[in-house]
């Protein structure tokens, strides 16, 4: 089967403005996402990043660019808009890649209680 680009989204939220806790859960989702949807560093075309407004003590982007296997990977991070309501401290990750699975068969992952902003594509509830 030929591969084709796709979007492998994710989420993950941290419990405090930290540095550390940030790149710690950044890397734990980003490697959950490769791994669940077997994608190596050479599949991947690039990858966004949002933060919401509260988080600010780092770029989640940092902890990834520190591995050399995705040093030439580009990277963007940017801050997801203010909306009333939504989710705190919540980071998500869009990455785009070659692969041969059907877009149905790609692994979204949405973590803890990022588990509640796409329920319909939340394969691990808890981790």
């Amino acid at each position: 089967m030929e591969k084709k680009v796709r979007g492998i989204r994710g989420a993950t939220v941290v419990e405090k403005d930290d540095k550390e806790e940030i790149k710690k859960a950044a890397k734990e989702l980003f490697d959950l996402l490769l791994r669940e949807n077997n994608i190596s560093p050479s599949e991947i075309v690039a990858v966004f990043i949002t933060a919401t407004p509260d988080l600010h003590s780092t770029f989640p982007a940092e902890a990834i660019r520190e591995r050399d296997e995705f040093r030439y990977i580009p990277f963007i991070c940017a801050q997801e808009m203010r909306v009333e309501g939504a989710l705190e401290k919540c980071i998500r990750f869009l990455v785009l890649a070659y692969t041969d699975k059907d877009q149905i068969d790609i692994h979204h992952l949405y973590l803890g209680k990022a588990s509640s902003l796409r329920e319909d594509l939340s394969r691990r509830e808890n981790l």
